[in-house]
């Protein structure tokens, strides 16, 4: 077969990876009197990483995610109160094997987001399936959607690995339709074992008024902390530390 034709099968054959790197790899096998099955070996590999990123990059995609964030990017020392110990443990993603859940309650601008998106790429990574939502945002528009785009949308919340519920309660009451949902999510979840990451600037002791039924919140926050981690974030504001920043940096430019 000439080289055209075998990049043709290449093709035919969903080897992109392969395909991609083959005439690199052929003159590093020229170059350096590779043995066949190191070349062969190297280019399996290439196959495998293709695939495995593009495994990694549809994951994100579905996951709704809108930024890929990291522990790293967090400065620690600016906020020595932040649960740091805790944080990793959720990041390690036990907890997603055992079928539990995290809350994430604290002050405003104090991470509480930051932690959660890190902890859902995380899990996209090591091939988890995941949904990230603003609550309050996803909730409202579920109430607005026709019925067959709500059971999709259900589905949606209830069939991943992890669910990230980001800023519940944001709003501070959340309508009758969205708080009956949200317990749905919660009990459909909690009978399957799926874990949900929940974060808010709400203590739970006041999530009765926000849902406007105290027995609602009872039952939803028993299934939630049966198996769960509580985080707990207090300090200072990166939003204001970077405005901070933003406004010196304006000044010392004008």
């Amino acid at each position: 077969m000439t080289m055209t034709e075998i990049e043709r099968a290449l093709r035919e054959l969903r080897l992109s990876g392969i395909a991609a790197t083959l005439s690199t790899r052929l003159m590093q096998a020229q170059a350096t009197q590779q043995p066949f099955l190191e070349t062969f070996a190297s280019m399996l590999q290439d196959e495998l990483d293709r695939r495995r990123s593009r495994l990694t990059d549809k994951r994100f995609k579905q996951s709704r995610l809108d930024e890929r964030l990291t522990l790293a990017d967090i400065d620690w020392r600016f906020n020595p109160k932040l649960p740091r110990q805790a944080c990793f443990e959720l990041h390690a993603l036990k907890f997603i094997a055992e079928g539990g859940n995290a809350l994430i309650i604290g002050k405003p601008g104090t991470g509480k987001s930051h932690v959660a998106k890190a902890v859902a790429y995380q899990a996209t990574l090591q091939g988890f399936d995941v949904r990230y939502v603003e609550a309050d945002t996803e909730f409202a528009r579920y109430a607005v959607c026709g019925a067959d785009e709500q059971a999709a949308l259900l589905r949606a919340y209830v069939e991943p690995d992890l669910l990230v519920l980001d800023d519940l309660f944001l709003a501070r009451r959340i309508s009758e339709a969205a708080a009956e949902l949200l317990q749905t999510i919660v009990h459909q979840r909690y009978k399957h074992r799926r874990s949900i990451v929940v974060t808010s600037n709400r203590v739970v002791q006041d999530w009765g008024r926000h849902l406007g039924d105290q027995t609602m919140a009872t039952t939803i926050l028993d299934r939630l902390m049966h198996r769960a981690a509580m985080l707990e974030f207090e300090g200072k504001s990166y939003r204001l530390k970077e405005a901070a920043a933003r406004l010196a940096t304006a000044t010392r430019d004008s």
